[in-house]
């Protein structure tokens, strides 16, 4: 029990995390609590005169198509994290997966997976990521949208956990697991993962930030849904009807601020997690 409230304690004396949290938790948080006093029907074309400025009325103004901003903000930043969200987990959950299987079990297995990873990261991510979205244009959903960008979200953390699985195996309690008769699977389970876990959350972070900054680039090329208004979608329209040609800054510069204050909260988190999961940056800090 000690010890277990002295990791609390570690945790919450931690400046990166605690900031992290907080940055986060406003993110999150701006759609459901602003959804409580903002009409999301303005979300919606022709539902309000184009191209006003902001004003007490229209705090983020209004488009060119007469959508309120503030109302495509509130409903476009869960949808952009929702996306992150479902290609983090899935990328995140293979990396994992194949990770372990790859570190620990070795042999053909490892020369599978792994090469599999290398020659995939050699692959430029964005451009498969364009050729991909264009093909499924016609057919892109938020979930597809998801989907195209998992698929090249595994290979990193494949290679990372299976790094750190390498090391793992070799311990003491790993040859004491097996001189107990437990199998590959349950000492990966019961032994690896959970001595895993700190380095798992911190690399979910950096999973759930490379799938938003992918998935912003593709629907700022205007290859995400066209009808979901998403926080990349929002800018690749500002860009379409020439925003900052026009002096329309009310209209771009909400998504991008709300996108810079979610890597910094993303980033500060994924700074505390290393520091909990690294005991050379812990005893730096």
């Amino acid at each position: 029990m000690s010890g277990t409230v002295a990791a609390w304690l570690r945790l919450a004396r931690n400046p990166f995390l605690i900031a992290g949290i907080i940055l986060l938790a406003v993110v999150i948080l701006f759609g459901p609590v602003m959804s409580l006093v903002v009409d999301k029907d303005l979300v919606k074309v022709g539902s309000t005169l184009p191209d006003q400025r902001p004003s007490a009325e229209f705090p983020f103004g209004t488009d060119t198509v007469g959508r309120d901003i503030l109302a495509v903000m509130v409903v476009g930043t869960p949808l952009t994290l929702r996306i992150g969200l479902i290609a983090g987990t899935i990328g995140l959950g293979l990396g994992t997966l194949f990770g372990f299987l790859a570190g620990y079990f070795g042999g053909w297995v490892d020369t599978l997976l792994k090469g599999a990873a290398d020659v995939l990261l050699t692959v430029p991510g964005l451009l498969f990521l364009v050729v991909i979205a264009t093909t499924l244009r016609g057919a892109v959903s938020l979930n597809m949208m998801a989907l195209v960008v998992a698929l090249l979200a595994w290979m990193w953390p494949t290679r990372t956990i299976r790094s750190q699985v390498l090391t793992l195996r070799e311990r003491q309690f790993v040859m004491v697991a097996r001189l107990s008769g437990l199998n590959g699977f349950e000492i990966i389970v019961r032994e690896l993962i959970p001595n895993l876990l700190p380095y798992l959350a911190a690399s979910f972070v950096s999973a759930v930030s490379s799938a938003i900054l992918a998935s912003i680039g593709l629907e700022a090329l205007g290859l995400g849904p066209q009808n979901v208004p998403t926080l990349g979608m929002t800018i690749y329209w500002s860009q379409y009807y020439t925003a900052v040609l026009r002096g329309l800054w009310w209209w771009w510069a909400p998504p991008i601020v709300m996108i810079i204050i979610t890597f910094v909260g993303l980033f500060l988190l994924s700074m505390g997690l290393d520091q909990v999961a690294n005991p050379k940056l812990r005893r730096v800090a």
